[in-house]
């Protein structure tokens, strides 16, 4: 598996320099034109932060029955995963709010229920680094929180009046836009699993470093 890991990210680095050209050649969007265009990055980066989340919560639920540090540390990678794209799409988001509806930022639904949910993985993240000895359970059940918010996150959109789209957009999009779509979807999963697999091998180091210092300690 180690051995496919330079392949892949080749494979989605080149997947991200291709995505511009395509995104260019996709068609305008009648009422907001050229700003709409963020929408292929935006809308990528909350599907991959789903993604993310979910890893990290089913990681940190693997970790709480099994005890596994192997579970652990895919809940670690998704956390930091999490917070890293979460923050692209709470940037991205207000770059296409202040052209499509005149305002950087809105406390609608979909969009406090996503810096929530951001805010929760930051605190993982927080309690994992300051939380001291045995935080480990208790930041896995903070995970287990965030995780639990991304249906919500998703359906929020759909059960109230919101000025962010419905979840209803991606399915009508205009033949000439789902191709670069689902182009840039893919490029965004496949290099977010990319370095989740990495991130938790780097973190595998980490820890069997950890073990050889205490031992050295104690000798």
């Amino acid at each position: 598996m180690k051995k496919t890991f330079p392949l892949l990210l080749m494979v989605a680095m080149a997947m991200f320099a291709y995505a511009p050209f395509m995104i260019l050649n996709a068609p305008y969007e009648s009422t907001m034109g050229l700003v709409q265009k963020i929408f292929y990055f935006h809308a990528s980066c909350g599907m991959a932060m789903f993604l993310t989340a979910f890893v990290s919560g089913i990681g940190s639920a693997g970790f709480l029955f099994t005890k596994k540090p192997a579970a652990d540390r895919w809940a670690v990678a998704g956390a930091e995963l999490t917070v890293i794209i979460g923050l692209l799409v709470l940037v991205t988001g207000p770059l296409w709010a202040r052209k499509a509806w005149g305002a950087w930022w809105v406390w609608d639904p979909r969009i406090t229920s996503t810096f929530v949910m951001w805010m929760i993985f930051n605190s993982y993240l927080l309690l994992r680094r300051y939380g001291g000895p045995g935080s480990e359970r208790l930041s896995a059940a903070v995970a287990l929180f965030g995780m639990a918010n991304v249906p919500f996150v998703y359906w929020s959109v759909n059960v109230w009046r919101t000025l962010h789209p419905k979840t209803s957009v991606i399915p009508s999009l205009q033949p000439g836009m789902r191709g670069p779509f689902w182009f840039c979807v893919a490029a965004f999963m496949l290099l977010s699993l990319v370095i989740l697999a990495l991130r938790t091998e780097l973190e595998k180091c980490r820890q069997e470093l950890d073990v050889l210092c205490l031992a050295a300690e104690d000798y």
